[in-house]
């Protein structure tokens, strides 16, 4: 039975503040190997002058292949705590998911609000024209999405 007074917190009672100063890094590993003996890493970056904590990362890879739709497997990772102004390791990536559309989804809190965001890296943005250095990677190259 229903309280007549009591007020159940809807989707539009919850602020959606956007997601600023944190990124998703992938770049290779040794650019001076050829293309392809290179290996490259995800990396989620702090740029917030705040601590991340309870950050949790969903990866996954998703598209066609061949005339047919393939995924890889969801992995999911977790960070108690993420300090303010680092690049910290998330998964090794195969360049052979390239072709397909490599999604990471962030959440985190920072203080008693909750943040997400779905970094979505697209068919063709993981290639070497596309490579700009990354600051919080002490200016290697790699792709950025914030």
């Amino acid at each position: 039975m229903l309280r007549p007074n009591v007020h159940f917190p809807l989707k539009n009672d919850i602020p959606f503040i956007p997601v600023e100063g944190v990124s998703i890094a992938i770049a290779p590993d040794d650019a001076s190997l050829p293309p392809e003996l290179q290996t490259w890493t995800v990396w989620l970056i702090n740029d917030k002058a705040e601590p991340l904590t309870n950050v949790l990362i969903v990866s996954e890879g998703y598209g066609e292949h061949q005339g047919q739709m393939v995924a890889t497997s969801k992995l999911r990772y977790h960070f108690e705590e993420l300090e303010p102004g680092i690049a910290v390791k998330v998964e090794p990536i195969d360049p052979g998911l390239f072709h397909l559309t490599n999604q990471y989804w962030v959440s985190y809190y920072q203080g008693a609000q909750i943040f997400d965001k779905k970094f979505v890296f697209v068919p063709g943005t993981l290639e070497a024209a596309n490579l700009t250095p990354i600051a919080a990677l002490d200016g290697r190259a790699g792709v950025l999405h914030s």
